[in-house]
């Protein structure tokens, strides 16, 4: 692949860091989410049985539904994005990167899914759900594949997602499907890679560090600077 980048040990080794942190944070979270779901479950308004076939079809077409609009507004909203832009801080697009989580998701993320467990998807379902679209997401970092045919017109695939990676002007806020690509065609948010237009991965103005406080809070700091500088309170909110 030309524009192969391979490795990159010290930023490989953030990574994985932040990998780690993101575990930890889940293992913090996790009581707090737990009840929540449980919660708005007993709440339901209708029950899906785990045991009945065709749920499991319903509740993956749900959970990445809701994962492409969670996904989008980390991309639009800065107080969101503040926290998602460590994943796409990597000038490398690799197996590392896959594991360069958001270390704040995990004590929100988990509210854009509380809608299924009020339709009647048991939480138990609604987890195994989201652990495989999680997984499934890892083995698309990478540049070693290419193009996959007819799979691409459905499904999220290693090209697709090198795409939602790039600085470019052209693929910016591209992509923002888990295990489907499908709700980005129908919201207006899909772009093929194309041949005449290598993807330059990491930000528009990187950060060039590998001090991992940078790397974590570098985007949040630049937010709050800006809300603090802003004039009147409509202002500082607008930044956030």
């Amino acid at each position: 692949f030309p524009h192969a980048k391979g490795y990159n040990h010290k930023d490989n080794a953030i990574s994985l860091t932040l990998g780690v942190i993101k575990l930890g944070m889940l293992a913090l979270c996790l009581a707090y989410s737990t009840y929540l779901f449980v919660w708005v479950y007993d709440h339901r308004v209708m029950t899906l049985s785990p045991f009945d076939w065709w749920t499991w079809p319903l509740v993956f077409l749900g959970w990445d539904f809701l994962y492409y609009w969670y996904h989008r507004f980390g991309h639009r909203v800065r107080l969101f994005w503040s926290e998602h832009v460590n994943h796409h801080s990597s000038q490398y697009y690799n197996f590392g990167t896959a594991l360069r989580q958001s270390t704040l998701a995990p004590a929100y993320a988990f509210v854009y899914y509380l809608p299924l467990a009020w339709l009647g998807f048991h939480p138990l379902a609604i987890t195994l759900v989201g652990g495989f679209n999680l997984l499934y997401q890892f083995w698309i970092h990478t540049e070693t594949i290419q193009h996959m045919g007819w799979f691409e017109r459905w499904f999220n695939t290693p090209s697709h997602h090198r795409v939602h990676h790039g600085s470019n002007p052209l693929y910016i806020d591209k992509n923002f499907g888990g295990t489907l690509i499908i709700f980005d065609k129908w919201f207006g948010t899909f772009q093929a890679e194309r041949a005449d237009e290598p993807v330059r991965y990491g930000l528009v103005h990187n950060i060039n560090s590998y001090f991992l406080p940078k790397v974590i809070f570098h985007e949040m700091a630049h937010m709050l600077r800006s809300a603090w500088r802003a004039k009147g309170l409509r202002n500082k909110l607008m930044w956030i």
